[in-house]
């Protein structure tokens, strides 16, 4: 039995059996359906993740729909011809988390979504070309090319929108610690991330399985989580 054949038994008997974890596999996106999401959707999906960060995820989901109203629909052509005035009112904007921070960022990556989209016809082309073999590369240009999509932001955004990904969360570490990947507890150095990459490169050619079930498998292998 392979490395991986191993965590996948031992989680499908905490989770009670095959099937029962077969379920709780995240949906992943074709190609297709990627590139036909709009522009707005992926603005959207980025700007949840930003401010569910650090704050409860529940409040955010609850006010949704009156950041939905309040953004116009995340439109960037509509956001891109905002004044600073009116970015600034969205401080004293109840139907919003009013945090300068976390509003300066959708400010910044209406034009990032804008800048992609010029670049490849729309933001999803783009992200249904990058292939999950260089998803670390991927999380880097968000980073760099984004605001406040570095770390868990930018993995949860991915996830959110379908995108084919692993995230490196606690459990998944703790299971490629095991096997004797030397990575650090908490992997954030190119190196680490390098090392866990090639990991999941292996073990998806090993089984044919999308990125997101592999890292969902490692996950339900161990920890607190069982059935």
């Amino acid at each position: 039995m392979s490395q991986f054949q191993q965590i996948l038994e031992r989680a499908r008997q905490r989770k009670g059996g095959a099937a029962a974890l077969k379920q709780l596999m995240p949906t992943v996106a074709s190609k297709r359906t990627l590139q036909k999401l709009g522009d707005d959707r992926y603005l959207s999906a980025m700007t949840k993740c930003i401010n569910q960060a650090g704050f409860s995820w529940k409040v955010i989901e609850n006010k949704w729909p009156e950041f939905e109203e309040a953004f116009f629909g995340f439109n960037p052509r509509t956001l891109g011809l905002l004044s600073p005035e009116q970015w600034e009112a969205y401080t004293s904007d109840r139907r919003v988390v009013r945090n300068w921070q976390k509003i300066k960022a959708l400010q910044d990556n209406v034009y990032f979504v804008q800048d992609i989209a010029r670049e490849h016809g729309s933001f999803g082309n783009w992200l249904a070309d990058w292939p999950a073999s260089r998803q670390i590369e991927l999380m880097w240009e968000l980073k760099a090319r984004g605001s406040r999509l570095g770390g868990q932001s930018a993995l949860w955004f991915l996830r959110r929108v379908g995108k084919d990904c692993f995230i490196p969360a606690r459990d998944v570490v703790t299971v490629l610690r095991s096997i004797g990947l030397e990575i650090n507890e908490q992997p954030t150095s190119k190196r680490d991330l390098r090392r866990i990459q090639q990991q999941f490169n292996d073990w998806h050619q090993e089984t044919g399985l999308p990125y997101s079930h592999l890292s969902r498998i490692l996950a339900c292998s161990v920890g607190e989580n069982r059935l």
